[in-house]
């Protein structure tokens, strides 16, 4: 009778877990001891609130927001309905070549060769040959990331530029929110990992951060009535304890006064717990109006956050930064900038025009927080102008030097289109204003 009690209280234990949200703070990492932030004019001589900004913004019929939205569930749900992982098997690959390359040295966070065999295993740990087996549904329950290989170490290509070691990790193919959608194509031969799918991205993620979900989840998931996080770095607790972190950008959906949030059963099913919705400062009703306060509160919370290649460390690139960013306004973006460059609802073309005229250009035609500028492997968000200065809000690694090495900044910052002019050695042709090849409008 004794053990029975304890085995009685400890499921009613389980079943009362109180799952609440509240604001938090990033994990600090190594990505805070090891970057190395300077410091550019750019960053004193203009204003450093985008609600200096904001004031130009012009605004957007919450009739065509709506339009977007739709657009959004479409393809934030879309995982849910693949045959395959919608790419081609060389794109899905790329890494087994570099694990079978003679040619190639790559190295782990210790700064030393990974050998050989131990690319091989992970190569072959990837289970290629299983490639949409599975064909299974599934979505991420915590926020986690999805990986080259099936494995967490790091994959560095050089441990002396500063543009090829941290925390330009190969192994990090980009971050998942929690309650994001999942076609599972296959798992890895030690049955630890698998690899999914998601409507920005794919890559390889831990088994236990994701759960398998079958129609009657996906039914009772999909309400029709969403809402996304607009305060970054809230922290999920579970009975008063943390469970999971969630970025700002991240969707859920609604359910009368409560957030619905997928947890992982010991049948590794998905279940859903609701949790009591936080305030709209939080967490809000999806989307949320395109105005000049809105624009300013969600863009602000980006600034000064360090450089995470990928996601990594909890942190953003460029084109995470424009993602979640356009998120709460209901436009979705795709993972990376090249793919980002090719969405907008206008894109006009500014490759090879003089400096003078594109600016006038920029000023002329982009749209304040609507607007994204593009240079190939880079991508920022158009703020407005200031003195007849295009101003730009962009994760940005560094300015290019003559010798060809990075001036590194490391983090989301605020400036014009020609950040770090000042700079003795900076390399005119590579110059953002000088290699900003199109005006992406939203």
């Amino acid at each position: 009778m004794r053990y029975f009690l304890i085995i009685f209280t400890l499921f009613i234990s389980i079943l009362e877990a109180k799952y609440t949200i509240k604001p938090g703070v990033r994990p600090h990492t190594a990505i805070d001891k090891m970057l190395h932030f300077h410091n550019i004019a750019d960053m004193r001589n203009i204003p450093q609130n985008t609600s200096y900004y904001a004031k130009q913004i012009e605004p957007i019929s919450y009739k065509q927001q709506l339009k977007d939205a739709k657009h959004y569930i479409y393809r934030f749900f879309a995982p849910w309905y693949y045959h395959s992982m919608k790419a081609g098997y060389g794109v899905l690959t790329w890494q087994i070549k570099l694990a079978r390359s003679r040619r190639r040295t790559v190295y782990g966070f210790n700064r030393r060769p990974i050998p050989k065999k131990t690319l091989l295993y992970w190569a072959k740990n990837s289970n290629f040959k299983a490639l949409n087996s599975v064909k299974g549904r599934a979505i991420s329950v915590k926020h986690t990331n999805l990986h080259a290989f099936p494995t967490t170490r790091d994959i560095y290509l050089n441990t002396h530029k500063n543009t090829t070691y941290y925390p330009f990790d190969y192994n990090q193919n980009s971050e998942l929110h929690p309650g994001v959608p999942l076609y599972l194509s296959h798992y890895s031969l030690d049955k630890k990992w698998a690899f999914v799918r998601a409507g920005h991205a794919f890559g390889w993620v831990k088994l236990r951060d994701i759960a398998l979900v079958d129609s009657n989840f996906i039914n009772r998931y999909k309400t029709g009535s969403y809402a996304i996080s607009v305060k970054d770095n809230l922290y999920v607790n579970k009975d008063s304890h943390f469970y999971t972190l969630i970025k700002l950008g991240s969707l859920f959906p609604l359910k009368g006064n409560s957030v619905l949030f997928p947890i992982r059963g010991k049948d590794g099913m998905a279940k859903i717990v609701e949790i009591a919705k936080p305030s709209d400062k939080l967490i809000a009703k999806f989307p949320i109006k395109f105005n000049a306060q809105n624009a300013a509160y969600i863009s602000q919370q980006f600034k000064d956050e360090p450089y995470g290649w990928g996601g990594k460390a909890f942190c953003r690139d460029c084109s995470a930064t424009t993602r979640d960013f356009f998120a709460p306004f209901g436009v979705y973006l795709d993972r990376n900038s090249a793919s980002q460059s090719r969405e907008g609802k206008r894109v006009i073309r500014i490759k090879g025009i003089p400096k003078a005229v594109k600016k006038a250009m920029i000023i002329r035609y982009a749209k304040p927080f609507r607007t994204l500028l593009y240079v190939p492997g880079h991508i920022t968000i158009y703020l407005g102008h200031y003195k007849n200065e295009p101003v730009v809000m962009h994760t940005y690694w560094g300015i290019r030097l003559n010798n060809w090495s990075k001036y590194t900044l490391s983090r989301t910052i605020i400036t014009t289109t020609e950040p770090g002019k000042e700079h003795p050695n900076i390399r005119e042709k590579s110059k953002l204003i000088n290699t900003l090849q199109k005006i992406i409008i939203y």
